[in-house]
C-alpha cells in the first residue's frame, strides 16, 4: 500500500522519466521505391513455343527481372536433361525471380483418389519450386469449373491441406479466382475459403480478366484486405465482349480495354510491400508477333497504367 512518502518518491521518478528523451518503440514500416513489380507469366509468350530458357532470356532481355512460370515447361526442361541447380543459376545470372508459378492439379475435386493423386502432384511442384527460389505457386479449382457446385466449407478444409502441404517447402498456393468457373468463380468465394481454412497462410489470386468474367463487384473488392492478395493478374478486355462471351483469347494489354485497372490498384496496392503485377494474356494475335516485341510491349503498357499510383 502507499503512504504519503511512497507517493511522493514515485511521483519524483515519473516526473524525472518525463525529462529523457522520447523513444519511439513503434517498428520502422519499409518504404519501396516502387509500389509494383512487375512481372511477365509466361502464357504471355507460351504459344511462341520457346522453351524454359528461351522464355527466361526473352523476359530478362525486355527488362523484366520477375516471373510466373508454367510447371509444365519448367517440367519440360528437366525432361530434356536440364537439372533444377542449372535452371538456379540461368536465373541468377539473367537477374530473374521466379514469383509465383502456374499449375493444375486436382487438389479441390470429390474423387478421393483424383484428389490424393492431385495433393502428391502439387507436393512434388512444390519441392521443385523451392529449389529455385519460388516462394509461391497458384491452386486454382482445376476439375471443379462445371457443376455440381461444392460445399465451400469443404473446399476450405481442402484448402487448408494444400496449405500445410506447402509449409513443408515454404511454398504458399495461392487460391485463384477463375471466373468462368462454377466453382471459385467470384471474389466471394475464394475470399470465405481463404478465410474459412483458418491458415494464417492463405493468399488470394485475383486477375482483371476473371474479376470481370465472373462477376465480381469491385465495390467491395476492399473487403478483401491488401494482406490477402500479394500478386494480381495483369490485363484488359475489350468493350465489344461482355462478360458472358469474352474469353481468354480476348485478353488484351493494359490500357487497351476498358477494364477499371486503376481502381483495382488503387484498392490493392500497399505500402507494406510491393504488389506483384504478373502481365497474363493468351492472345493469338501477340503469338504472330515478335516475342521480345511482346514482352516489351507488356512492361511499357503495365508502367503507362500505373503511372502516378
Amino acid at each position: 500500500m502507499l503512504n504519503r512518502r511512497n507517493l511522493l518518491q514515485l511521483l519524483g521518478a515519473t516526473a524525472g522519466l518525463s525529462l529523457l528523451p522520447r523513444v519511439n518503440l513503434a517498428l520502422p514500416k519499409a518504404v519501396f521505391a516502387d509500389s509494383f513489380i512487375y512481372c511477365l507469366n509466361m502464357a504471355t509468350i507460351r504459344g511462341h513455343k520457346l522453351g524454359f530458357v528461351k522464355e527466361l532470356e526473352v523476359a530478362s532481355k525486355a527488362g523484366f527481372h520477375a516471373v510466373e512460370i508454367w510447371m509444365d515447361t519448367l517440367q519440360a526442361y528437366l525432361d530434356g536433361g536440364g537439372t533444377l541447380k542449372d535452371a538456379k543459376t540461368r536465373l541468377d545470372d539473367l537477374g530473374v525471380k521466379v514469383e509465383n508459378s502456374i499449375g493444375f492439379t486436382d487438389w479441390i475435386v470429390n474423387d478421393d483418389a483424383a484428389r490424393a493423386k492431385g495433393l502428391e502432384q502439387m507436393k512434388k511442384e512444390m519441392d521443385i519450386l523451392a529449389q529455385i527460389g519460388c516462394k509461391r505457386t497458384a491452386a486454382p479449382p482445376k476439375g471443379a469449373t462445371d457443376l455440381p457446385l461444392l460445399d465451400l466449407k469443404q473446399v476450405a478444409d481442402r484448402y487448408r491441406t494444400v496449405l500445410e502441404l506447402g509449409d513443408k517447402s515454404s511454398v504458399v498456393p495461392h487460391l485463384e479466382l477463375w471466373g468462368f468457373s462454377k466453382n471459385l468463380g467470384r471474389t466471394s468465394e475464394v475470399a470465405y475459403v481463404a478465410l474459412e481454412s483458418g491458415h494464417p497462410s492463405a493468399r488470394i489470386l485475383l486477375d482483371i480478366f476473371h474479376l470481370y468474367k465472373g462477376g465480381s463487384s469491385m465495390n467491395t473488392l476492399s473487403f478483401i484486405g491488401k494482406p490477402a492478395v500479394e500478386i494480381l493478374h495483369m490485363n484488359d478486355y475489350p468493350a465489344d465482349k461482355p462478360a458472358a462471351v469474352v474469353v481468354d483469347a480476348d485478353r488484351v494489354y493494359p490500357g487497351d480495354g476498358v477494364a477499371p485497372i486503376r481502381k483495382v490498384l488503387e484498392i490493392l496496392k500497399s505500402q507494406e510491400r510491393p504488389l506483384v503485377l504478373s502481365f497474363e494474356v493468351f492472345n493469338k494475335t501477340y503469338y504472330a508477333q515478335d516475342p521480345l516485341l511482346v514482352t516489351k510491349t507488356a512492361l511499357a503498357k503495365m508502367k503507362a497504367v500505373t503511372k502516378g499510383l
